[in-house]
């Protein structure tokens, strides 16, 4: 069984077990979460929701929050003299699943 779910504007396809990295979420590390916006279930029939899903969740527990590589952000105008370098980590939450409610 699967299900696709919506996180920080994100769609992900997500199985029993599988391991998700998604936006930060405020949880802490080892606490349990719930995703509520469930956009479809597969399987062995499939249910597609309108746009989400009632009564259907999808159970997570959070392993540990991170950053991930640096993204470098460069900005010129040509024949300007005009440069601007900056950084980016983008902050992420990685979750095991461990139950599809539905």
């Amino acid at each position: 069984m699967y299900a696709i779910i919506v996180s920080g504007g994100n769609q992900q396809k997500v199985e029993e077990g599988s391991v998700i990295y998604v936006e930060k979420l405020d949880v802490e590390a080892g606490d349990s979460f719930t995703f509520e916006d469930v956009l479809m279930i597969g399987g062995d029939s499939l249910r597609v929701g309108d746009p989400y899903l009632d009564g259907v969740t999808v159970d997570a527990v959070v392993e540990k929050h991170g950053k991930q590589k640096k993204i470098i952000v460069f900005k010129y105008k040509p024949k300007k003299k005009y440069r601007r370098k900056q950084g980016h980590r983008q902050p992420y939450t990685k979750l095991t699943i461990t139950k599809i409610n539905g």
